[in-house]
């Protein structure tokens, strides 16, 4: 498994959902400061995702590269119109090869120079998922002319 925040999370999970090695996806809120929490109440939290994959199929490196072309990790608490920590470019890391692995993903995309600035994106430690509630969950299949900023901006990194 794995856990992003990259803005609204909704955006996110529709694309990450169809990507190969990708077996489900959960949208919820993490890194905050209250249990329980719901979109009304969830103060500290990312919107984030959950992704279950195989690693058979696809890597945790190869999903990084992947999240870093679907969301814009140079701006500080905002994606499209959405603002606050909300809506932060974090990684909620789980042990310490995921942590070398996402810095040095993040290596290569500031090196890259696709982005005009660098990577805000946070690496902060995994703490409790907490599953949104059920008309968040795969938002735009059930209303595909939904909001988002989410897209693909450009090919891989790697």
């Amino acid at each position: 498994m794995a856990y992003f925040a990259g803005g609204c999370f909704w955006g996110m999970e529709d694309l990450f959902r169809t990507r190969t090695g990708v077996i489900d996806t959960e949208v919820g809120y993490i890194g905050g400061q209250n249990e329980n929490p719901t979109y009304e109440n969830h103060p500290g939290h990312a919107e984030g995702l959950k992704i279950i994959y195989d690693n058979t199929k696809t890597s945790y490196k190869e999903l990084l590269d992947y999240f870093f072309r679907v969301h814009d990790p140079t701006t500080l608490d905002r994606q499209g119109n959405d603002r606050g920590s909300s809506y932060r470019s974090a990684l909620f890391i789980q042990d310490e090869e995921e942590k070398k692995t996402a810095e040095e993903v993040i290596k290569i995309v500031d090196e890259s120079g696709r982005w005009q600035g660098k990577a805000v994106t946070t690496l902060e430690p995994f703490s409790i998922f907490w599953p949104a509630e059920d008309y968040h969950q795969d938002y735009l299949v059930k209303k595909p002319n939904g909001y988002t900023c989410h897209f693909e901006r450009f090919g891989t990194f790697l």
